[in-house]
């Protein structure tokens, strides 16, 4: 009878362990380098989802994984070329709606951009910090990363849409409406 217990009890024993081991494997964790991922949402930092697997983001250039792999070179500075538009993210400015990160409206006064739809990568850089550099003065900003500036709506593939603060900051004329910066996240 002792030992009938004993191996019900071994077996109850397994069984909660084999079910916290599937819970464990079937969790939300972030992943690092190389670390298995599902979505953009499943990579850590400045990681990316790429064929299933925590990368760096080839279209910024960063080098957290230091895989030295196949991106061009232009890239590895960590520096994006690509152009400065204005919106304004507060409640009936141009913007339209609510930002889609966050949902809310954004004052004038916050630097805050929307990064066109290759950049914005589904979502994955919302509420990031992005340091933009303008080409004409050299003076740099950082900014949060709030909403998409959709291709399908018009948005150029090259573009980081910012607030008029993050155009006085940068001390640059709102009237030029598109001016050339780089960008890479901060």
């Amino acid at each position: 009878m002792f030992t009938k217990i004993t191996t019900i009890a071994n077996l109850s024993f397994l069984s909660l362990c084999i079910i916290f081991a599937i819970f464990i494997s079937s969790s939300n964790a972030i992943s690092s380098c190389n670390g298995s991922c599902k979505s953009l949402n499943d990579c850590s930092g400045q990681l990316i989802c790429i064929r299933g697997k925590c990368n760096d983001d080839p279209d910024v250039g960063t080098n957290t994984c230091g895989g030295g792999g196949s991106s061009p070179s232009p890239l590895s500075t960590g520096s994006t070329p690509g152009h400065l538009t204005l919106n304004d993210f507060s409640e009936g400015g141009d913007g339209g709606g609510p930002s889609e990160c966050d949902e809310k409206y954004h004052d004038n006064s916050e630097r805050v951009v929307a990064l066109s739809t290759q950049w914005y990568a589904g979502g994955s850089r919302c509420g990031k910090m992005i340091r933009i550099r303008a080409n004409s003065n050299g003076k740099s900003v950082t900014a949060k990363v709030v909403d998409e500036c959709d291709i399908k709506d018009g948005c150029k593939n090259d573009v980081v849409d910012g607030s008029i603060a993050v155009w006085r900051d940068l001390g640059l004329n709102t009237d030029e409406g598109r001016v050339p910066i780089t960008w890479s996240m901060a």
